[in-house]
Order: C-alpha cells, then sequence, then structure tokens
C-alpha cells in the first residue's frame, strides 16, 4: 500500500509520494497503470521525494512521466514539491535545495504564498540539449511533411524546442508536437512548445511535453519559451507566460544567469493506492 498525495500546478497534475518515509520501488509498468485516469489514478507525472544525495541538500527529487520514463526538470512540479513537503510538514524552511537528476534547485516561498524556481542556468550548446545540429544557432529548421519548420532550442533540464505561431488557438499541437517529440533531430526526444507573442512582456504559450502530451502548463516550456523570445530579442526579461491553466512569471536576466520562474502550487487530495 502507498500512500500518495494529488497535486497540480496550473492544472499539470501531479502524484507526489514520499519516498523517506514509506519504501518505494515502482517499475515503468506500475507508474503507467497509476497515471490511467480511467483505472488508476491519472496524472501527468509522477514525484518522489527522496533522501538528497549532497551534502547541501534538503531532499532528491525524482520525476518520472506518465509513460514510465524518469526525466531530469519539471518546473511544475518543482514548486508543487516545495509545498507538499511544507504541508507534510518535512520541512519548514522557507527555501529549500532539492538534488535532481539534472543539477541542484533552489524552491522559495513568497509573500504571496505563491512558489519561485531557480531553474539553473539554460543550456544553449546542441550537445548538452541534446539536438543533433553542427553548431548553436539562433534558430534551427527541420523538414515535416515536405516542410522546414524553424524552432528555438535549449535545455532547462529538460530538451526544448520552441516554434513562433501566429495564434496558438489553432496551432498544430498534437499532430506537429507528436512529430517532433520523437524526431532523429532529438537523440531523448523532447518537449514542444507552441509559442504566440502577445507584446514585449507577454506569451502564450502551448506544450506537448516529452512522455505526456499536450498538458495544461508546463513550468520548464515555459521558462525555454522566455529565454529563447529574450534571446530573439522579442521579449523583455521579465515574462508574463499566458498557458491554458493559468499564468507564469518568467525572469532571466541573460546568458550564465539562472532563470527564476513564480506561480502556484494546489493540493488536491490525498489516498492510498495498492499496487
Amino acid at each position: 500500500m502507498i500512500n500518495f498525495t494529488k497535486m497540480q500546478g496550473l492544472g499539470n497534475d501531479f502524484v507526489v509520494i514520499d519516498a523517506i518515509n514509506q519504501h518505494i520501488t515502482l517499475t515503468s509498468e506500475q507508474i503507467r497503470f497509476m497515471s490511467n485516469r480511467h483505472f488508476g489514478i491519472g496524472f501527468d507525472q509522477l514525484l518522489l521525494v527522496e533522501k538528497p544525495v549532497s551534502d547541501n541538500a534538503d531532499f532528491k527529487y525524482r520525476i518520472f512521466n506518465a509513460d514510465g520514463s524518469e526525466v531530469g526538470q519539471c518546473g511544475n512540479g518543482a514548486r508543487c514539491f516545495a509545498r507538499f513537503v511544507r504541508d507534510k510538514k518535512l520541512s519548514g524552511k522557507e527555501e529549500i535545495c532539492v538534488d535532481t537528476n539534472s543539477g541542484q534547485l533552489l524552491l522559495r516561498f513568497t509573500e504571496q504564498d505563491l512558489i519561485t524556481v531557480n531553474m539553473g542556468i539554460p543550456k544553449h550548446n546542441p550537445i548538452e540539449i541534446p539536438l543533433l545540429a553542427e553548431q548553436e544557432l539562433m534558430l534551427y529548421k527541420v523538414a515535416v511533411n515536405d516542410e522546414n519548420i524553424s524552432f528555438g532550442a535549449v535545455s532547462m533540464g529538460n530538451p526544448h524546442a520552441v516554434i513562433q505561431v501566429e495564434n496558438v488557438e489553432n496551432a498544430p499541437v498534437n499532430s506537429l508536437g507528436n512529430i517532433l517529440e520523437n524526431h532523429t533531430i532529438f537523440p531523448e526526444r523532447a518537449n514542444i512548445g507552441f509559442m504566440q507573442i502577445l507584446n514585449k512582456k507577454a506569451i502564450k504559450l502551448r506544450v506537448y511535453e516529452r512522455g505526456a502530451a499536450e498538458t495544461l502548463a508546463c513550468g520548464s516550456g515555459a521558462c525555454a519559451a522566455a529565454v529563447i523570445g529574450i534571446e530573439q530579442n522579442l521579449l523583455d526579461n521579465d515574462v508574463c507566460v499566458e498557458l491554458p491553466g493559468g499564468n507564469l512569471q518568467i525572469s532571466w536576466s541573460g546568458r550564465g544567469e539562472p532563470v527564476l520562474m513564480t506561480g502556484p502550487a494546489c493540493h488536491v487530495f490525498d489516498g492510498t493506492i495498492i499496487l
């Protein structure tokens, strides 16, 4: 029997499990069963709270997609992680440091009861994204169904491609997103963002997430879109990202600096499941 908590950040929903005070060993098949919205619990990602591996960290943060694959980053999940450890009295700190498979994150509560996540420094080198390209470019091109698709690319601890569109409402998120997620140009697959620029301080964004299809919100995707828009001088350094599930505030000062993401995280319910 496993105790879990269902949480959501802007409609991006998670199952969070305390793997410190209960022994947790999950197979990919069990994770896929739990993620099923008809026969299991239903979630976009599963989050595990574990003991830290670094001396300066408070916890280890692990993320599994609905298809059972483990990934290194999830921004909305990070805010839910912070809310979970506070609600469950695992930590009373205003700022916590967590180990992830992509490095460390700093999570901080704001006065408005929102959570700011230091998402780390974006990686632009194609090798680090990873992306099969000979050199770093502002825009890359790939042929899909006899059409050349232009996109910006960056790693926020996970690979992101961002396509600028005129209107996100009629953008081919599911069809093109599915093709690009699995395109050979991305050796580890990728999250595909569709960005509509409203003005220098605001964008609309839909994201086809790697291993989860389109979600209501993607925190690392919001960071990636803001970074790419700022790099192209299309956006200011502080950007409001409007996602289907709600808004995130993203701040980035430029190359070599970390991305800061601020938004809400909500408890939905607690439960137990027998696998």
